[in-house]
């Protein structure tokens, strides 16, 4: 490959991380000059606040009226153990993983609940669990979008609307990104910090009936820590639904939420937050199909994410490589685009095969996608002639 020359054309953000993600375009301080601060988060002011982000996530998001959304500690791993604490243990489960987070939750049912009757169906990076495998008379947990593994769901075709077990959905990557089916769902999971571009800390948990239902009827065997607690005396605690947040919420990131929500709007909410996604992603598609020494971590077309694009260095040379300078040359990549100030924060997971892993949610501007391909280009032929030099 002839040694590329260094673009003039720099990302106007070169912001690519996959959490936290870069913020909506425009955003500044000044959006945040009607938070909360200093307010009780029990106030008038500040439950009117934390009901709205409920209310408008639901409409952005058409959330159906029946199901329940709460604010809720730790971000999207605080929402998925907060459910899997409150609602496993009733009847059998299977556990779905392909990728670091799923595997995390596999080790959590496991090793901290202790449950009795688990199954663990798993798939290497790249590739996701054949969904014709899960037994969905058994209670499910997985994740929608991998994304340290840049694979997602394509739909939720192969899970049935009469099943007898629950579907417990960590969505973090895919919500405002992608299409969730919510009847196929029972409990949708998902932090601020990601498509959005909010601030961390924060998790939003979605209920649906049937959730709701196994919450009043079920009773785990194991005493649940106060901020996973839902119920008490047998009843739902229908403050947690309505902005009543189980502990102190930082009313400035629910102000940054609040923006986002907004500015979410401004380009079509949900069908408009798909499109630049999707807009996003073509433009690395594009420039795959054109370099033969780059291509995607996700085995299949129909299961690549439109997010956390994961990809890897294919080139015949570099694949030959043993794994440990494999590795070393992906960091090298990475670091002269960071040193370029071009690309932040787009190495591949680090229990991910080495490569890139580049953010291509909804915040993220196309223009700025495009203009960073070249520098891929530049970066990877200026490490493979330093390559060459030391051989």
């Amino acid at each position: 490959m002839a040694t590329a020359a260094k673009p003039d054309l720099r990302p106007q953000n070169p912001r690519f991380s996959s959490g936290p993600c870069a913020k909506r375009p425009g955003w500044s301080l000044d959006a945040l000059q009607d938070a909360a601060l200093g307010r009780s988060h029990r106030a008038k002011i500040g439950k009117s606040k934390l009901q709205q982000a409920i209310d408008e996530t639901r409409e952005i998001l058409g959330v159906p009226a029946d199901y329940r959304i709460a604010i809720v500690p730790a971000s999207d791993t605080g929402a998925v153990e907060m459910a899997m604490w409150s609602l496993l243990g009733a009847r059998g489960v299977d556990l779905v993983a392909w990728e670091s987070f799923g595997a995390g939750w596999v080790t959590d049912a496991v090793k901290q609940l202790k449950l009795a009757d688990v199954r663990t169906l798993e798939a290497g990076y790249g590739d996701i669990v054949d969904f014709a495998t899960v037994d969905f008379d058994r209670d499910v947990v997985f994740t929608w979008n991998g994304t340290t593994s840049g694979v997602r769901l394509p739909n939720g075709d192969a899970i049935p609307a009469d099943r007898a077990g629950l579907t417990i959905c960590d969505a973090t990557s895919a919500a405002f990104a992608q299409d969730l089916p919510y009847d196929k769902l029972d409990v949708v999971t998902f932090s601020w910090q990601k498509v959005l571009g909010g601030e961390a800390a924060h998790g939003m948990l979605i209920l649906s009936p049937r959730a709701v239902e196994r919450l009043l009827t079920y009773k785990p065997a194991w005493p649940l820590p106060k901020i996973f607690r839902m119920t008490s005396g047998g009843k739902l605690i229908e403050g947690l639904f309505k902005g009543e947040t189980i502990n102190t919420p930082s009313m400035l990131c629910v102000e940054d939420y609040l923006d986002a929500l907004a500015w979410a709007k401004t380009v079509g909410g949900l069908d408009g937050l798909k499109a630049r996604a999707d807009a996003n992603l073509g433009v690395i598609e594009n420039f795959v199909a054109e370099n033969s020494w780059l291509g995607f971590l996700a085995t299949s077309k129909e299961i690549r994410s439109n997010t956390s694009v994961c990809l890897q260095f294919v080139a015949p040379e570099i694949v030959a490589l043993p794994a440990d300078a494999q590795e070393a040359f992906a960091k090298g990549v990475v670091a002269l685009l960071e040193k370029e100030g071009v690309a932040l924060d787009i190495g591949a997971y680090r229990d991910a095969p080495p490569g890139l892993r580049i953010w291509c949610g909804a915040t993220v501007e196309t223009s700025d996608v495009e203009a960073l391909m070249p520098w891929l280009a530049f970066a990877y032929a200026t490490q493979k002639a330093t390559l060459a030099q030391a051989a």
